[in-house]
């Protein structure tokens, strides 16, 4: 995700001293911009360590055996783009494997190195198969040994991981590394270990479901990792927020196995803004040192006071600013009474209930401009659902405001439909007369393959399913899906697995022909990145990619971008630039529109941890950004839906 980034409102002066920016910081920490720059750096770090190793073992005498560079690696999305990097810089000559060793951090147990899901796969898949390493310098855990060997083997294995140069790794959400859950030993070694069930819950989606998810697994202690001379942890995603604010500023604690970490001798966390937001320094850098104080950062900082003294903004007090480190805010600025009124009036302009602009009315205070009206606006969901789970209020708002309003899909999202799902649509159509298909599906179901795509005429009508669910959704608060919903089935997304396929020129150009079709005053897109399987990520990749070729338009002189976030999660009031307030009973039509999506109802495939329904994590996010508006001395309303303006 090399091109989306928010909009940067103030923070710690550039260039700041290290020790100021790190005072709160036990692990060396370095914050890029992006994923994209945090991989350019690891790439660096492993390049110019492998190419110093090869020229030192070139001068050595002929006769001198040398061992190779021994480099730890780990699998997941966290090293995906690592590893792309690393195969460009081959291909360009930058780099030779020739004398690497890898020493690969785990494996599942048990399984066969020939399966998709298997740690040996995705390494060879993603790295291994396009480099010059030699296979007797491959070293990764055997999926297939006999337990009755497997402590035998786990000591040789231990043995090997024990000389390992450079240990490039990631972490788990609970700040796991490898497969040391919470509680492991700090002083561990290679073994096989139980997976506990929330382990187990993450990794089902690429397994299908928990009943083919392995029960055990073969990893790396804690103890042989730190063995390691060099160690880079990187991070990326706010969803890993949390965990990296635990591992580099909270204690040593074994419910954080990665805190670790902390003593050993010669590490670095390498981290993007997303993973960074939880640490001091993003969170609250007024507690760190000197700042640029803007407005929205000026906002940011007063909504954090009201939190930590319990007060609206206009109750704020001298020294409520003075005795939590916001004096320096006062010296800019001189009376406080100023700034509590200056954040208020800003924060409330943030409120309107008109998101595509009121006509005929002064909007020189509003997010929307009043012209032009009716305005054509065009939302971009990554599944079919996103659109009403995260911004359905609001949807529906613009709809009954008779704004031109527009809907893009831009992935089916078939694999998020179970089979039995699919089996009870088929069964609906043959009860009602419309063919009898039943048997033919049931066979269709039955050949699927573990670790396979599934076949494609399953997937395309649960592809159909999910259409119809849209439709449905859309239909209910009066939109027409027939002229104004649009199903973009990015090919990008149509691998038949989890694991998605690269972003092509193709994917951007279906974006680019429909907004040169709509030719929108205002688009709106998930902002978001927690989706924890990487589809909203490729998704808003792929809008900016096209945005960026469409810049010269004409249209683009009135088009504004608004970001609205997923089911996860919710804008930091301090970023927040329009607020829309939903009623009671705008709240039940939105509810009613998620109830469509019937296949995504009670259970879904992959929910990931919180077992909430969608509606349920919907309601409870915009009432809870609701209260707060409250209790900074705003208006009290039943929810309220957020978005961030890029441009």
């Amino acid at each position: 995700m090399d091109r989306y980034q928010l909009p940067k409102h103030g923070g710690l002066v550039k260039d700041a001293p290290k020790d100021i920016v790190q005072r709160y910081e036990k692990i060396p920490t370095r914050v890029f911009d992006s994923e994209y720059l945090g991989v350019q750096y690891v790439a660096d770090i492993i390049c110019r360590m492998v190419n110093h190793h090869r020229e030192e073992s070139s001068a050595r005498d002929i006769y001198e055996e040398v061992p190779p560079f021994v480099l730890g690696i780990t699998t997941g999305r966290t090293p995906l783009g690592l590893y792309r990097e690393l195969v460009r810089r081959y291909e360009a000559g930058v780099i030779s494997f020739s004398r690497v060793a890898v020493v690969s951090l785990d494996e599942f147990y048990p399984i066969k190195g020939s399966e998709h899901q298997s740690r040996n796969y995705r390494i060879h898949d993603d790295l291994l198969k396009h480099i010059d390493i030699l296979p007797e310098n491959i070293h990764i855990p055997d999926g297939t040994v006999p337990q009755d060997e497997i402590s035998e083997y786990c000591a040789k294995y231990d043995k090997l991981a024990s000389n390992i140069d450079l240990m490039i790794i990631g972490m788990g959400e609970q700040g796991q590394i490898g497969f040391n859950e919470p509680g492991s030993y700090a002083k561990s070694h290679t073994r096989l270990v139980e997976l506990s069930h929330n382990s187990r819950k993450v990794q089902s989606s690429q397994f299908y479901g928990l009943a083919n998810t392995p029960k055990m697994a073969i990893t790396m202690g804690i103890g042989t990792i730190m063995s390691a001379d060099r160690i880079v942890l990187m991070a990326w995603g706010e969803e890993k927020a949390e965990a990296v604010h635990n591992v580099v500023e909270g204690s040593v604690n074994d419910l954080v196995p990665a805190s670790n970490l902390q003593a050993h001798p010669n590490v670095e966390v390498v981290i993007d803004e997303n993973a960074a937001q939880n640490l001091t320094r993003e969170q609250t850098p007024w507690l760190v040192g000197p700042c640029v104080w803007t407005p929205k950062f000026v906002r940011k900082a007063v909504v954090w006071l009201c939190g930590v003294v319990n007060k609206p903004i206009l109750k704020l007090t001298y020294n409520d600013y003075i005795e939590n480190s916001l004096g320096e805010l006062l010296e800019k600025y001189g009376s406080y009474a100023k700034i509590n009124i200056d954040v208020f009036n800003d924060l409330q302009h943030t409120i309107t209930g008109w998101p595509g602009g009121k006509p005929n009315a002064d909007d020189s205070t509003r997010p929307a401009p009043s012209l032009p009206y009716p305005k054509r606006a065009l939302i971009f969901s990554p599944h079919p659902d996103d659109d009403v789970i995260s911004m359905g209020g609001t949807f529906i708002r613009l709809v009954e405001q008779h704004h031109d309003v527009h809907v893009a899909y831009q992935t089916s999202g078939n694999v998020a439909v179970h089979d039995d799902v699919v089996l009870q649509n088929i069964d609906t159509a043959r009860q009602i007369g419309l063919g009898d298909t039943f048997d033919e599906v049931c066979e269709l179901i039955a050949s699927k393959r573990r670790g396979e795509p599934e076949p494609r005429a399953l997937l395309d009508i649960k592809a159909a399913i999910r259409r119809a669910e849209a439709s449905a959704a859309v239909r209910s608060f009066g939109l027409n899906p027939d002229t104004h919903a649009h199903f973009l089935n990015m090919p990008f997304y149509e691998t038949g697995g989890i694991k998605k396929g690269e972003l092509t020129d193709r994917d951007i150009e279906i974006i680019i022909d429909l907004l040169r079709e709509v030719r929108p005053h205002q688009i709106y897109a998930a902002g978001d990145l927690m989706d924890p399987h990487g589809t909203h990520r490729v998704c808003m990749e792929a809008l900016l990619r096209a945005l960026e070729c469409t810049q010269d338009d004409d249209w683009r002189e009135e088009c504004h971008l608004w970001l609205y976030r997923g089911a996860w999660m919710e804008w930091n009031l301090g970023l927040v630039d329009m607020a829309v307030p939903l009623s009671p009973d705008e709240m039940l039509k939105k509810r009613h529109a998620i109830y469509r999506h019937l296949s995504q109802k009670d259970i879904v495939p992959f929910p990931g941890s919180d077992t909430r329904e969608f509606w349920q994590r919907a309601e409870e996010r915009t009432q809870n950004t609701a209260k707060l508006y409250d209790r900074l001395g705003m208006a009290e309303y039943q929810a309220i839906e957020v978005f961030v303006k890029m441009f």
